[in-house]
Formats: C-alpha cells, structure tokens, sequence
C-alpha cells in the first residue's frame, strides 16, 4: 500500500475530547504540513445540569467548530447523542462514508481501554471504519466509493491515563507539545460551557488545569519532556504497510519511543 497525500483526522467521543488528549499532536502534524480533520461522534448532549438538550447540542456544536478552528482543522458534524455511540452497523456505515471522503494517512483515535464506554466504542468504530475502507461491499451511508493507501492509526491515552479498572496505561510513544501547550489550551477554552459546568463542580480553572496536568504527567513519564502526549501504534494488518509510522517519520526529534513499552510486544498478553 502506498499513498502521497498527507492528511490526518482525529475523531473521538465529544465535544473536547480530541482538545483534551490529541490537540498537541494534531497542531504539530498540521504545522508539520498535513491536512487536518476533526469529528466528535457524539453532540454533547448530556454536557450540562441547566441546558435543554437542544439548547446544550447547538451551544457545544459552536464551540466544537471554533475549537477545531483554533487547531487549524476541518470540522465535521457529529452523528449522534451522547451515551449513543455504540458499536453496531448503522453508525459505522456513518463513520466510514467519512473515512472514505477524507482519506486521512494518519488517524488519531481514542484508547481502546477506557473509564468511559463512549470513548471505547469510538475506538472500535473508528478502526472497523478505516478497515473497511477499501471493500467495495460494505455500503456506507451515504454511500462512498472504496478508497486505498496506507492509513496508521494511533491511540490516544484514556481521559485520566487509565483504563476502567484503574490500570496507568503506558504508550509507545511519547510527542512534546511543550511549545504548542498555550495553543491547545486556547482550543480547550472554547469549550465555554464545559469549563463553567466543570469549574463550578470542581473548583476554580479545573476545566483547564487537568489538561494541564494530564499532559504535565505524560512528560513526567517519558522523562524527557515538560508536556507530552501519549499515543499507542494500532496494528497495520489490513491498514499500511508493515513499517509505516508517519507519526514519528513527521515529528522526529519530538517523539520519544518508549523501548520497554516495544519489548513488551512480544510478550504474552496476560488473560483478564
């Protein structure tokens, strides 16, 4: 597989998700030259204790398209309501059509492994959607011709940097958006209704000041960077080519791989 375009699109749950985990990585990637797309699965419908829900849906769709603005990416609508997003044949015909029109080479998705069962589930649909992108029997919606190329997808670290059962997810890599942290917080800030909501139930600038940690946390992990993000290689079988890794041949010196976490790989993976 091979391909020339150099387009990357982050989806994830809702509205802040992709400022809270992928931002810095998106803005290095778009300075780096790449095309960017952005896409929240869900409407943020259940993001508020005083809103009606259509009231709550347009007020996040705004900020979502501003905050995609800040980040320099093409914003695409969400599908559906919050604690909708599950893993069944509908929505992924949705998501895929997508895949197929912006034919990204690097994906930007959520963990897997998760405390949130929408973030999990976006997961799973973003993969089968880029999966399926080249097979001209599956039908989309609306129906979008087969695409090929490599596409490499990568997975964000959970919301908190653990799993539901409370386990630190540790990734492969390790990006520094030291430089680009003011930028990702401005995006983040967008979120106007979420950072009331959450700084009045948690206290002041909590909204901003998790982001902040999270990623202090992350460069505390690599042991190298002041702010990183951390992101997990999806395997390519049915994806790219066996040795494409666009994240780390664009960014260079500002991923850090994590050798242990390489090692581990072949290692059994210990049952549940």
């Amino acid at each position: 597989m091979t391909t020339s375009r150099h387009v990357a699109f982050a989806i994830a749950a809702h509205p802040d998700d992709i400022e809270f985990m992928m931002g810095g990585t998106l803005l290095l990637l778009g300075r780096a030259g790449h095309e960017l797309h952005y896409m929240n699965i869900a409407n943020g419908s259940c993001g508020t204790a005083t809103h009606t829900k259509e009231e709550i849906i347009c007020i996040r769709g705004e900020e979502a398209r501003a905050a995609a603005e800040v980040l320099g990416a093409i914003h695409h609508p969400p599908f559906v309501d919050d604690i909708d997003i599950f893993y069944e044949k509908e929505l992924l015909a949705k998501v895929a059509a997508l895949v197929r029109e912006v034919q990204p080479s690097i994906m930007l998705v959520p963990s897997p492994q998760d405390y949130m069962e929408d973030h999990a589930n976006a997961a799973r649909l973003a993969v089968t959607a880029a999966f399926c992108r080249e097979m001209r029997n599956f039908p989309t919606d609306p129906s979008r011709d087969p695409v090929s190329g490599n596409v490499t997808l990568y997975h964000a670290l959970p919301y908190g940097l653990r799993d539901g059962l409370r386990r630190r997810i540790v990734p492969e890599y390790y990006v520094d958006i030291s430089d680009v942290l003011a930028t990702k917080r401005e995006a983040l800030a967008k979120h106007r209704s979420q950072k009331k909501w959450l700084d009045e139930s948690q206290g002041l600038d909590a909204y901003l000041a998790i982001m902040g940690e999270m990623s202090a946390e992350v460069g505390r992990m690599s042991g190298r960077f002041g702010y990183a993000e951390g992101w997990r290689r999806h395997s390519h079988l049915g994806l790219s080519d066996l040795e494409a890794d666009p994240l780390a041949s664009t960014l260079g010196g500002r991923v850090l791989i994590n050798e242990d976490y390489r090692r581990s790989l072949d290692h059994p993976v210990a049952k549940e």
